[in-house]
């Protein structure tokens, strides 16, 4: 059978969807047993546990399978994450990727870092909206999805794969981090597969990951977003500056939606070479990913969820664009495109 450019993966030429085993079936058809494998991710909990995930999947069906990530792991509960559960990742400066014969990207597609977009991949895994079609042997991609996890879960089961304690617990944890514990999207295969693995999973390691959250210096952004805050009909906004990591923003964001009466929370900083923008709503009525998008698509990488979403703007395009202001004046600008 022909995959093409993966765009039907997920049908058979009938039109009829495709179960769990014939997908699984078509994915692992993708690897002889003398493949060196790449999953490249963005470090976070969906990512990293799906990574392992596919780790399991090819154990003995590849000669190896290695977990490589681009940027920095900042965020405490990500490294206590991968600490605490000993998950093998490697930085890509300390690999070739185009040594490795099969490449994969999971929890992340092609146009969503200038850090994916220089390679070939075999295999397209993710959950987020499809911005573009991908010219990939195999792609499965279900934006209705909460987590990536979720995937890997039913493909776990459909392998009758029993996770390990490790396996089990970062996917628990995946799925209970991008739905926010089912406050911020999710759907019944979430729910369905989340009371499936939390059999498998260690409920002490993962309090413990759960708890690494914030510094002392974490405490100081937090202190910096709540002077720099502007509160309007529309919602809560502030600009923290530069951070070591956008991970900052996320944390903030995620925090100010728990302030009672507001319904949408945005928050940009500078990391990296790029303005960040996160968005969180209470997802009622709500498409944080159609606003990101509508405000900064033409700028950069920028979309999501109905209750999520972020934008990422490299600073030397928006000086191609004309802006002049300084980094402080980037709050002023944000606040513009979103129409606050």
């Amino acid at each position: 059978m022909s995959l093409g450019n993966g765009e039907n993966i997920g049908k058979m030429a009938t039109g009829r969807r495709k179960s769990t085993r014939e997908r699984l079936k078509t994915f692992l058809k993708l690897f002889g047993y003398d493949e060196t494998v790449l999953v490249l991710i963005y470090p976070d909990p969906d990512s990293m546990a799906s990574a392992l995930a596919v780790k399991r999947l090819l154990w003995k069906h590849v000669r190896s399978t290695s977990i490589v990530f681009i940027g920095k792991i900042q965020r405490l509960e990500n490294q206590a994450m991968m600490d605490l559960l000993k998950i093998p990742m490697v930085e890509v400066n300390k690999v070739d990727p185009e040594s490795f014969t099969r490449r994969i990207l999971v929890d992340s597609q092609p146009d969503h870092s200038e850090a994916f977009e220089g390679y070939a991949y075999d295999a397209i895994i993710d959950h987020h909206p499809k911005a573009k079609e991908w010219d990939v042997p195999y792609v499965d991609i279900r934006p209705e999805y909460g987590s990536t996890a979720t995937i890997f879960i039913e493909y776990l089961r459909s392998a009758h794969i029993k996770p390990s304690m490790t396996l089990g617990t970062a996917l628990l944890y995946a799925i209970k981090t991008d739905t926010a514990n089912f406050e911020r999207g999710g759907t019944q295969e979430d729910v369905k597969q989340f009371r499936y693995i939390f059999q498998y999973a260690n409920m002490n390691l993962l309090r413990k990951i759960e708890k690494s959250e914030l510094t002392l210096t974490d405490l100081g952004y937090f202190q910096t977003a709540l002077a720099n805050r502007s509160l309007t009909k529309k919602g809560l906004f502030t600009h923290i500056g530069k951070v070591p990591s956008a991970d900052i923003c996320v944390q903030v964001a995620d925090f100010f939606t728990r302030v009672h009466g507001v319904g949408w929370s945005f928050v940009s900083c500078v990391s990296e070479g790029e303005l960040n923008v996160v968005i969180r709503n209470d997802g009622y009525r709500k498409d944080a990913g159609k606003l990101a998008k509508n405000a900064f698509g033409d700028l950069g990488s920028a979309g999501g969820h109905r209750g999520a979403a972020r934008a990422r703007i490299p600073l030397e395009i928006l000086r191609e664009k004309g802006f002049k202001g300084d980094a402080s004046s980037l709050g002023s600008f944000v606040k513009k495109r979103l129409k606050f």
